[in-house]
């Protein structure tokens, strides 16, 4: 988990990352998108998520890792659930740990 937590704070650093349901929907769905994948906390409702999936391109992939909104909270210091990645070094990375 540590290795997720470290990955999330680097892509933020390096600004590849997007937080929260509006503003990821807002890039996945602008022309000049960058979004590679979306990924979500454990702990979101199926509600959200089946909305998310709704709403998303057919080709955009989602991936649930092994981690809570709270400890996503501890890295970003903003209560999400779902986190857009728009570098794809990071993406493959993040899906693989």
């Amino acid at each position: 988990m540590e290795n997720i937590l470290s990955n999330i704070g680097l892509c933020k650093k390096a600004g590849f990352l997007i937080s929260g349901f509006d503003a990821v929907l807002k890039e996945a769905n602008a022309s000049d998108s960058k979004l590679v994948g979306v990924i979500v906390a454990n702990d979101i409702s199926e509600k959200t998520l089946k909305e998310l999936r709704f709403k998303l391109k057919s080709n955009m992939q989602v991936t649930k890792l092994p981690i809570s909104k709270s400890t996503i909270e501890s890295v970003l210091k903003k209560n999400v659930a779902i986190i857009g990645i728009t570098n794809k070094g990071f993406y493959n990375n993040l899906i693989s740990i």
